[in-house]
């Protein structure tokens, strides 16, 4: 009995290395979309590496893991913080090297950690927003410093603000050293992204205002004039690079109504991001929604709801997956961040896409989130969603031929035109499409399991252009 299932596996398993595919003039659907991003926060070590003092070959370690669990999980985006304070998680000559990573301000840590991200990334179609603190000078007055640091090199331009050190945003030496380490990295390194977060004023501590005599409204406006003229360089330098902004997740107290904040951050922090998001200031904004979807007062629904009605650019929530069990809010479930994951898809009419708080609670798969998504939400790849608004013209379609294997179907993809940064791989099982896999574009073969009826591949631009497919069925 035995013998005779071994020569019947041993059949079809050649039969189905014998099925040859051809093209084909059926349409596919269009691949699907959305931005599956997580925050990798360096500062204090949360997310990565995980302590200060670790080898080269530990922290890329530790960086391909959090990368194999993006990519096991049909992630497409991480947000990697290379700027934390004044300092430097890459080859800068401009700013030292981060103490986050030898325990050291100013000492290499032997190789180039940025670089190192984004060769990883890509090779597994995972693409990397470089992730800036502009103005923060020092996160703790108590942190040492070498000469290069601006504590040191210019401290006319930093002021003391309880345990923080900060350098004034009023001054242009201030915020050109910002423009500088920012532009310098964009330039240099095949980043997809440049990420800023709601630290341009420090947050109130101890009834304390900042010491700077300049109101609420010429904050505001020095502010503003930073995000544009940041949105506007990048732009000039990589069109293709998106810029992202993840505000404190409440515009105001009260707005929309019934909301409820601790702080206001339109005249706390300086942060106008409804302005940003209206004017086309970014390519995206991620306010961070960190609340439960209830009670009102801080509603995940009701804020991401007023947020999407603010413009026509991707609004993409960040959702605290670290809180799932946590002190902050204790007895928080993990259905609690799949159920938000859903709500980012349906609410308002906007590109789908959210943002892990962060990388750290899907590696530990608090509660059991890594679980859930992967065999339900994130149960197939997605490609990140364009932006037409920058660039609608197409790739070149790709050439591609398939062949059964035995164990399912090897795609050899030929030749794709030089703006393709990506292949889109779809199968199609009887009559239902599904997304299989999403590649770099340095990809030759992809394997996809089972034995489809027919696969397409689609050529995907940096801006996010997909190319007509080229179909193959059997």
């Amino acid at each position: 009995m035995l013998a005779r299932i071994i020569a019947l596996t041993s059949l079809l398993a050649s039969l189905a290395a014998g099925q040859s595919y051809r093209p084909s003039g059926e349409k596919p659907p269009m691949p699907a979309r959305e931005f599956r991003g997580a925050w990798a926060a360096v500062v204090h070590n949360i997310d990565w590496p995980s302590k200060k003092g670790l080898s080269a070959s530990q922290q890329q370690a530790e960086m391909r893991a959090i990368l194999d669990k993006m990519a096991a999980l049909n992630m497409n985006a991480l947000i990697l913080q290379v700027r934390p304070h004044c300092d430097a998680v890459y080859a800068s000559s401009k700013e030292p090297w981060s103490p986050w990573l030898t325990g050291t301000m100013g000492r290499s840590p032997g190789y180039d950690p940025l670089e190192y991200a984004i060769k990883q990334a890509h090779a597994r179609g995972i693409e990397i927003h470089a992730w800036f603190n502009p103005f923060r000078a020092l996160s703790n007055v108590s942190h040492g410093t070498c000469s290069s640091h601006v504590c040191q090199a210019s401290p006319h331009i930093t002021k003391r603000f309880g345990s923080l050190v900060w350098c004034d945003p009023a001054s242009t030496e201030t915020r050109a050293r910002a423009f500088g380490a920012i532009l310098d990295v964009v330039k240099r390194y095949d980043i997809d992204g440049v990420h800023l977060d709601d630290y341009f004023y420090p947050y109130p501590e101890g009834g304390r205002t900042f010491p700077d005599g300049r109101s609420p409204a010429v904050r505001r406006r020095i502010v503003d004039d930073f995000v544009q003229k940041l949105y506007s360089d990048v732009k000039g330098t990589k069109p293709w690079v998106r810029v992202g902004i993840s505000p404190f997740g409440i515009w105001r107290p009260g707005v929309p109504g019934g909301i409820e904040a601790g702080i206001d951050s339109y005249e706390q922090l300086g942060c106008d991001a409804r302005k940003w998001l209206a004017n086309g200031w970014v390519d995206y904004l991620a306010p961070q929604l960190y609340w439960r979807d209830q009670p009102r007062k801080q509603s995940f629904s009701a804020l991401l709801s007023w947020w999407r009605q603010q413009g026509s650019r991707p609004v993409w929530p960040g959702i605290a997956t670290a809180r799932i069990a946590s002190s902050e809010d204790p007895g928080r479930p993990a259905s609690e961040i799949t159920k938000q994951v859903g709500l980012s898809r349906n609410i308002g009419k906007n590109w789908a896409g959210h943002l892990h708080w962060s990388v750290k609670g899907l590696l530990q798969n608090r509660g059991g989130i890594s679980n859930m998504l992967a065999k339900k939400e994130y149960a197939q790849p997605a490609l990140v969603p364009p932006m037409p608004w920058l660039s609608q013209k197409a790739p070149g379609r790709p050439a591609a031929s398939a062949a059964g294997t035995g164990s399912g179907v090897r795609v050899n993809i030929q030749s794709g035109d030089r703006s393709t940064a990506r292949y889109a791989v779809q199968a199609r099982f009887g009559n239902q499409w599904r997304m299989a896999k999403v590649v770099s574009s340095g990809t030759r073969a992809v394997d996809v399991a089972g034995l489809p009826d027919a696969v397409a591949v689609s050529a995907v631009d940096r801006f996010g252009n997909t190319s007509a497919p080229v179909v193959l069925a059997r």
